[in-house]
Formats: C-alpha cells, structure tokens, sequence
C-alpha cells in the first residue's frame, strides 16, 4: 500500500503545484505515492457553470475528465505505474510550457487526440488510449475514485486531495500553495501540514486570496510574486 494516495485533476494547477511540491517530500522521505483521479468536471456536474463560474471553465474541466479517461485506460492495461509520469507530462505541458488560452472554438486543446496523443508517445505508451478521450465507460471508475477522495474530507473541496498513511491516516484537500519551496522548506512544510491535519478535532485553516501561481500558464516567473486574487468557492466563481 502507499505512503501517500493524491487524488488529482490534471487541469487543475493548484493540484498541479502541490503535486511538485509532494515530488520533493517524495525524494527526501523515499514515499510512495499512488496517483489517483478525481474530476472537477463530475465533482460539478450538479453546477450551472454559464451562471457559476467563469468562461472556459467547463471546457476546462471536461477537458480534464477526457484525460482522466485516457489515464484509466493506461491504469487498467498497464497498472498504476505509468500513473506518475502521464501526470508529470500532461501537467509539464499544460502549466510548465504552455501560456495564454487553450480554448480553440469552443473546445479545450486539452482534450483532444492531438494533445494526448503526444504524451503517449513521448511515453512509449500505445497510441490505442486515444480512443478512451470519448469512451464514457470509464466514468463510473472516475466517479468512483471521486466519491473515494470526497468521502475522506467532505464535498466542500476541490483539487487535490491528499490521503497520508491510507487507510487509516490523515486526508485533506490542498494544501493550496502558489510557490514551490525549496527542499529544505518542502519537508518542514510537509511537517507542519501533517502534524495540523493529524490533531484530533481539526477542521479547517482558509483563506480564500491566492496568489496567482508560479507556472508560465499564469504568466508568472518562478522568480516572481503572483497576483493576489480572490478565489471565493475555490475557483473564482462568479456567483454562490
């Protein structure tokens, strides 16, 4: 069983951010971490999203379930292994080298053929999972493993959540960071985290201002402070 199960959405770059930082906590504590779905685009599907959020949401988030269908297809014909690196690769290209929209008409590049069908082979894997993109047969397995992270901390969440020591142990949603720590603060914020979540009775520690994140999609240098803006709701929405 793993140290660590991080339950992720590959469009989401919170998740995105607090995964490199468990990267590094990884590599000092020799963790193991199995990397698993949950859908924003499901874990909303109750949502108006014309009314609640803002523009190119929902083809995010649906771009984002068309991936996580992909990744079932390579979970289910190959195991959990590749699950790391086809994460490591979508979030490498969609945050690390990408800026600007990838709405393209009224669809997001994200989940297309073109897109997925790169990071299959740039991973050796077969060019076959490009079908799973439309092949709603694997949402009852998202959903299950949704319902699976939601079940640990509640629905007032979002991306990612964090299962420590599983079964038994800590889960949480986040934490959300906007700037990756060094090594060093990486372990020492990974301590503090832990040791907060583990406290018998602990709920919740919020602010909802965030800095926009350190990642070229947001236009933000490592070296540089993002924007603060006001995430009410997780995800900027316009409306309750």
């Amino acid at each position: 069983m793993a140290d660590i199960n991080f339950y992720f959405d590959p469009v989401c770059p919170f998740a995105w951010m607090t995964s490199k930082w468990v990267r590094k906590v990884q590599a000092q504590r020799d963790y193991d971490v199995d990397w698993r779905f949950i859908s924003l685009r499901l874990l909303n599907a109750h949502i108006d999203y014309d009314s609640h959020f803002p523009p190119e949401y929902e083809a995010g988030h649906t771009a984002g379930l068309r991936l996580l269908r992909v990744a079932a297809s390579v979970r289910r014909e190959h195991g959990r292994e590749p699950m790391n690196a086809f994460y490591a690769a979508c979030g490498t290209r969609i945050f690390e080298t990408h800026s600007g929209t990838y709405m393209r008409d009224d669809h997001d590049y994200r989940g297309t053929a073109t897109f997925v069908g790169e990071i299959l082979d740039e991973l050796g894997l077969p060019s076959h999972h490009v079908a799973a993109l439309d092949d709603t047969g694997f949402d009852d397995e998202i959903q299950h493993e949704t319902d699976e992270a939601l079940a640990l901390t509640g629905r007032d969440v979002g991306t990612p959540i964090i299962h420590f020591q599983p079964p038994e142990g800590v889960a949480f949603f986040g934490p959300v960071i906007s700037r990756l720590p060094s090594d060093d603060d990486a372990v020492a914020l990974w301590d503090h985290v832990i040791g907060l979540a583990s406290f018998p009775g602990f709920a919740e520690l919020k602010r909802s201002l965030r800095e926009k994140p350190q990642l070229k999609s947001f236009g933000v240098d490592v070296d540089d402070v993002g924007v603060q803006e006001d995430w009410h709701g997780g995800s900027r929405r316009t409306k309750h």
